[in-house]
């Protein structure tokens, strides 16, 4: 008899091996496993993991069907919340959302939530199972701008209510930051995410590539010449940050957002794509984020020694626990409680090197978080030759700056209520990354679901 107290452990690839490759580190379950694992659900009257879930997925209804070995039905169950299962169950911060409420957690382990989505997504691929469309559509034509979680998951919830849907993507790829974002070792992009574009696709919904709005159109122009009746942007947040400290424009210095976009949407990690990056030996990634681990263990994975420097204490890293722990089973060498305060470079201005200063936790500031305080005298130097800004992002203001009537805040997020989306001009809806900036998948899915009953709200009323 299993531990019910205990998660059924999930099968991963060797560090050591993993370390030298881009094959995805974690395995899942197998059938055998995911019912054992969905045996431990208690099945609660008052599920505080559904409260957890951004989406409100139906988690001890699917679970339950797991348990009895009803794939089909749990993948119906999950389909009723979520455009993007295989993926969610990937990438998401169960252990602060859904995991997080469970009340097998008081006692013990909170069941593999995720783990399980991710089963069953997987199992639904694997028997060529899709969302079902529907019978037929209501007339209404909707514009959604951008590819990405917030995107998909509205065109899905749109399509599924019979609206004829249009995404506009920016890239020649579909998927955002799925596929520019999420290095292939933790989500892979021909198996899942192609995968989960083709389930919302096969609800009716058309995309259309290298369409830059702003640019090639814009949102004026698709409500006033092209028919839409309605726009939902969630273009997310692409536009890097930086320190403002010496050397930052020098070669070598990188933006996450450009390394990892090299390294995931171009394959410059594959010897037969002519996508090159600089090969470096030492690299330091500055941040303590989800997007710096995925960039420390990109950087890793290309043969460097990579060291993330960060100004607070472990306990203060934002990233997510399992890929905290996953970075460190590999190799990555955490310099915690460390600002850099120049990069150093060569008379050719090649980076040479990172000067740092030792941190100590002063009082909390505004975001409840202690302050780094710098320890005077504690400067130090790491010999580098390439660094990876990983702090942010915050939305491209293009769309919002050729949008008439479209107000945005001091950080260039565009202003919508959080309830339905609603933007300060009328028929255009917004979420995701654009209008919280940079945020997790889950977030802005919950955002494009949001969008989608503000619309459907707004179409079914005008």
């Amino acid at each position: 008899m299993a531990d019910v107290l205990k998660k059924v452990p999930v099968r991963e690839q060797d560090p050591k091996v993993r370390a030298t490759n881009f094959e995805e580190v974690c395995l899942g379950y197998n059938k055998e496993e995911a019912m054992e694992e969905a045996s431990r659900c208690i099945n609660c009257k008052n599920a505080k993991c559904i409260s957890g879930c951004p989406v409100s997925i139906n988690i001890p209804g699917f679970i339950s069907q797991v348990k009895e070995g009803n794939f089909a039905e749990a993948f119906n169950v999950i389909g009723e919340s979520s455009a993007l299962p295989a993926i969610c169950g990937r990438v998401c911060p169960q252990e602060s959302q859904c995991e997080g409420k469970c009340i097998r957690g008081v006692k013990g382990e909170a069941v593999s939530i995720g783990k399980l989505e991710r089963f069953v997504a997987d199992w639904a691929r694997e028997q060529g199972i899709k969302p079902a469309a529907p019978a037929e559509k209501n007339g209404h034509k909707v514009a959604v701008i951008g590819s990405g979680p917030a995107g998909l998951t509205c065109a899905g919830d749109l399509a599924k209510l019979g609206y004829d849907v249009t995404i506009f993507e920016a890239l020649h790829k579909t998927g955002g930051v799925l596929v520019y974002g999420i290095p292939e070792f933790r989500l892979p992009k021909d198996k899942v995410v192609a995968a989960e574009v083709e389930n919302v696709k096969s609800l009716g919904v058309k995309i259309e590539t290298n369409v830059i709005i702003g640019k090639s159109i814009t949102v004026d122009e698709l409500l006033k010449e092209e028919g839409f009746e309605a726009v939902f942007i969630g273009s997310g947040a692409g536009l890097p940050m930086f320190m403002g400290i010496p050397g930052e424009n020098a070669k070598g210095v990188f933006s996450a957002n450009e390394y990892l976009t090299r390294n995931n949407l171009m394959k410059a990690f594959m010897e037969d794509y002519d996508t090159p990056i600089v090969q470096a030996k030492k690299v330091a990634v500055v941040g303590g984020g989800n997007v710096a681990m995925d960039a420390a263990r990109t950087a890793l994975r290309l043969g460097a020694e990579v060291h993330i420097i960060y100004r607070r204490s472990e306990a203060e890293l934002p990233a997510r626990a399992e890929e905290v722990h996953h970075a460190k089973e590999e190799g990555v060498q955490f310099d915690l409680l460390t600002n850099p305060t120049a990069i150093l470079v060569d008379d050719d201005d090649n980076v040479t090197g990172i000067r740092c200063i030792r941190m100590e936790l002063g009082e909390p500031d505004a975001s409840g978080r202690r302050r780094p305080v710098e320890i005077p005298g504690s400067e130090f130097e790491i010999e580098v030759d390439a660094v990876i800004m990983s702090l942010g992002t915050s939305p491209n203001p293009l769309i919002s700056s050729t949008t008439i009537g479209l107000d945005t805040n001091k950080r260039k997020c565009i202003i919508a209520d959080e309830e339905f989306g609603k933007t300060t001009k009328e028929g255009v809806y917004a979420g995701g990354d654009a209008v919280t900036g940079a945020a997790t998948v889950i977030l802005a899915m919950g955002a494009g679901k949001a969008g989608a009953k503000g619309i459907h709200e707004y179409l079914s009323n005008k």
